[in-house]
This record gives structure tokens, sequence and C-alpha cells, in this order.
């Protein structure tokens, strides 16, 4: 019995277990929740594969549209299938014989030369004009940048086969807008000039369209890099007495490397394989002397008939594709080390 002072008489339970003297109290164990058990009893799966897990349905989906067809079309390229066999569903095994044909013919080195030579020019037209207009719109105004984008962007979104034909009318023979502005000039011999009457002609044209079409993605995306050097750098050059083109290989190549280097291998793998601009400009034509190796796969495979020899075709244009891209990996991997 406890005697508090105010005279108050209480009574100390008789079940309290006496205090140890010198011995710290136990704490009473946590009462709460527990951790929740996975529903349906199963175990969660480990942390390590749900990654994979995520990306697995777009693998599939690309292993459908894309590792499928590939497999098929090496497997046809090791066919003799004409248009006789293809009637007949009979499909002979003709081992690499379609590739030793190609491999020896001239003509089919002649394309691949000629490929070269486009995505050369053309690669080096868009980096170029399109770096060049990038840094322009780096340097208007408010309203002259918003102008000139939608321009670009106008460009870019317009459908291939109707920029074709756009220029078409304007290299026309009898009503061709070019035709008018050399007769204006005082160019003599353009009285309904066929501007497509060689090969060389023809693939200038084409190299005009694919640089005009492919200009805007290379100008905005400069544009984008550019405002993300920081102005200190510029006013650090201009102190220094730097050019214009000494600043842009000093300040802004360096920052921008990257950007060059995968626009750059985007463009080549672009370039390499267009087929909409060449075939609806001419058909590769006149006399198949316009063709690269797109070109040159779907006419031998759809007019000729030659399917087998299509499918070769198009598997050497990749093996060469992907030969070439390989210097870019070493260079993207180098420089990706070097940061």
């Amino acid at each position: 019995m406890t005697v508090h002072s105010q005279g108050a008489v209480t009574s100390a339970p008789q079940d309290a277990p006496p205090k140890s003297a010198g011995l710290p109290e136990t704490p009473a164990p946590a009462t709460g929740p527990g951790p929740t058990p996975p529903r349906g009893g199963g175990r969660s799966l480990p942390t390590g594969w749900l990654p994979y897990l995520l990306v697995a349905p777009a693998v599939l989906a690309l292993a459908t549209l894309l590792l499928y067809p590939l497999i098929k079309n090496v497997i046809l390229s090791l066919q003799d299938i004409n248009k006789i066999e293809f009637i007949q569903r009979k499909y002979p095994f003709a081992g690499l014989d379609n590739y030793t044909e190609l491999l020896g013919d001239s003509n089919f080195w002649t394309v691949v030369v000629r490929s070269f030579g486009f995505t050369l020019a053309n690669v080096a037209l868009i980096m170029v004009l399109g770096s060049l207009i990038g840094i322009l719109l780096n340097k208007l105004g408010k309203k002259m940048r918003l102008v000139l984008s939608m321009a670009l962007v106008m460009a870019w979104a317009m459908p291939i086969v109707a920029s074709v034909q756009v220029f078409r009318w304007l290299f026309d023979e009898q009503f061709g807008v070019m035709n008018w502005v050399m007769r204006t000039a005082g160019f003599s011999g353009y009285e309904q000039h066929n501007w497509m009457e060689t090969g060389l002609s023809t693939m200038v044209i084409v190299t005009i369209l694919v640089v005009w079409g492919s200009i805007p993605f290379v100008a905005l995306n400069m544009y984008a890099g550019l405002t993300t050097v920081g102005a200190e750098l510029y006013e650090a050059a201009r102190m220094d007495g730097a050019n214009g083109w000494q600043t842009f290989w000093k300040i802004v190549f360096p920052n921008l490397k990257p950007f060059f280097l995968i626009t750059t291998f985007l463009e080549v793998i672009w370039v390499f394989k267009a087929f909409t601009q060449v075939y609806a400009m001419n058909k590769g034509g006149p006399d198949r002397a316009s063709e690269i190796l797109p070109v040159f796969a779907y006419v031998e495979g759809q007019s000729q008939a030659h399917y087998g020899l299509a499918a070769a075709i198009s598997v050497l244009t990749i093996v060469i594709l992907v030969i070439v891209m390989s210097f870019y990996f070493r260079l993207i991997l180098k420089q990706e080390e070097e940061q």
C-alpha cells in the first residue's frame, strides 16, 4: 500500500513483478503489422529480371518484324527462283551461285560505286548546309527564327512522293520552271530540254531533292545543340580575338562532337538505303544509269523476276552497310571512352 502526500491511499497491483535492481528493462516487442506476403503464396521475381521482362515485348516485336524476314531473305538468296520457278512453286537450292554471279558482274560493282558516290555527296552537303543553317538559327532574332523553323519543318514534313512530283514539275521538259529560268537568263538550248537525259543529271536532281528534304533534321538538331553551349565560351573566344571559323572549330565542334557523330551516322544509313526518291524520280533510268543498290535489287526482283538474285543483292547491301557503319561504331565507342 502506498501513501501519497495528499493522504490518499492506493493499492499496488498484487501481480506486478518486482523490479530487479541494476537490470535494464527489456522493451516489449512491436505489435505492428509484419511484411505482407506475396499474393497467391508465390515467390516474388528477382529484381535483376525486371528490366529484361520490360524489354521483352519490344524485342519480340522486332524479332517478328525484322529478324524473321531477314532470315527468309537469306534463305531466298540461296535459291534459284525466277518467274517459272515462282509459278510452279519450285524452290531449287543454288548455294552461293547468286553471290558468285553478282560478285563477278561488272554492273553490280558499277552500282556499288555509284551508291557510295551518291551517299558521300549527299551526306557531305547535308551536314555542311544543315550545320550552317543551324548556326543561322542560333544567330537570328526570335521572330525570324520562328519563320525559318516553320519553313524547315514544313519541308521536312512533306511526303517523299509529293516532293518528288514537285521536282518532276520543276524539271519538266515542256512546262518546267528550270527551263524557263535558263531561257530567261539568256542561255540557249533549253527549249524542251530533258534534264533527265543522262544518269548523271538524274542523280544530280535526286541529290538536290534528298539534300533539301534532309537539311531540316540536321539544322534543327544543330540549333538545339548550340543552345547547350555556354555564352561565356563565346565571350572568351571573342576576347581572345578568334574569328567565326576559329570559334566553330575551337568551341562549337568539340562541344558538339557527339552530335556530329550520331547525325552523320544516321544520315549515312538513310541516304545509302534511299529508294523512293531514286525510283519515283525516273525508275532508275535512263537505261538503269541512275540505280543505286536498293533500286537495283527492286528492279532485278520485280521487273526482271530474278527473285533469288534480288535477295542476294539485298543481303550484300546489308553486309556493306554494316561494314561501313562499323567504323562509326568505333568512333562513337572511342568518344565515350574519352568522356
